[in-house]
């Protein structure tokens, strides 16, 4: 198990490096990235999100709706929790408890999910991962997206109501591809119609880049800033690693779910904080030391916590 999940965890490791390092040794410039930040944001991951739901079958897209439902329960419970946390104890900003939240409560599942999914389940149960990723791009990356929307134009916000400036936060949010994309796939599944060979070969071309871009562009954004270890991020390593998974296992346990939908719940929800905060505070031009920190802690200490999650799960 443990070579399993080295093998998911080096690339991830070693492509998020090639970033930094690219960034360090001036390769690629890495103060100014909105171009690489809206090839991922834009245009990548949403078609990866799209081809992912919309390519799986109607009966299996119905089948994991336990699975939604879960890992959905699961990030929005954390995500309140931690936002409303820094917001009353650390006096931090709106913009970056969001992201903070965001971080701990959203999993890395197109960066380590897929593959330890493939590596231990099998490489045709992949569905579960489009699955839980569509959960975070409609549940809680919304939700982000609409507070750094609401903590931005102040000079706006003199003018405007509180009520024009949420509806047209909300917009903006909810129109965005990265929740736009799995919303229409999930909902082309359920037609029955199917994405199309064509269609879905152009699609994925762009969308395999996804996950390595995005990884690598994390790692540019990273060597931009300095590593920092305090409380925050030993608070919400914890959270993301241990507290996540263990939260996960507490809802199957009330949930009447099926024992194969239950074990990859767990096993998605244990996997480590992923790089949505990192992107999303480039894009809205937030300063987050803490955001990236706490992806590089989590994937860190996930090699001690996916062990014992993997043992304990899939013990054959």
């Amino acid at each position: 198990m443990s070579h399993v999940i080295l093998i998911a965890l080096a690339p991830i490791f070693f492509v998020m490096a090639l970033g930094f390092v690219a960034g360090r040794v001036r390769a690629i410039e890495n103060h100014h990235v909105d171009e690489l930040n809206a090839l991922v944001m834009n245009f990548a991951l949403p078609a990866s999100l799209f081809v992912a739901t919309a390519s799986a079958p109607r009966s299996e897209m119905i089948a994991q709706g336990p699975l939604f439902a879960i890992l959905g329960t699961v990030m929005l419970l954390l995500y309140p929790m931690w936002y409303l946390f820094q917001r009353q104890f650390s006096r931090t900003s709106k913009a970056e408890a969001a992201l903070q939240a965001l971080t701990v409560a959203f999993p890395n599942l197109a960066g380590v999910g897929l593959p330890i999914v493939s590596a231990i389940v099998g490489p045709m149960k992949t569905v579960p991962v489009a699955v839980a990723l569509a959960a975070g791009s409609i549940l809680v990356s919304p939700l982000t997206l609409l507070l750094l929307e609401l903590s931005g134009g102040k000079e706006q916000a003199d003018v405007d109501s509180s009520t024009v400036r949420v509806c047209r936060a909300l917009r903006h949010a909810l129109t965005k591809p990265v929740v736009l994309a799995p919303v229409l796939g999930i909902l082309l599944s359920l037609s029955g119609l199917g994405l199309g060979t064509v269609a879905g070969a152009s699609l994925m071309l762009i969308g395999q880049a996804a996950a390595g871009v995005a990884l690598f562009l994390t790692g540019l954004i990273l060597s931009a800033q300095s590593f920092r270890f305090d409380w925050k991020v030993v608070g919400a390593t914890g959270t993301a690693d241990v507290i996540r998974p263990l939260l996960a296992a507490a809802v199957v346990h009330v949930l009447p779910v099926p024992s194969e939908i239950a074990s990859v719940s767990i096993l998605l929800a244990a996997v480590p904080s992923g790089f949505f905060g990192i992107l999303f505070a480039e894009n809205y031009r937030v300063r987050s030391l803490e955001v990236g920190s706490m992806v590089i802690a989590s994937t860190v200490f996930s090699i001690a916590t996916l062990t014992i999650t993997i043992a304990i799960l899939y013990p054959q």
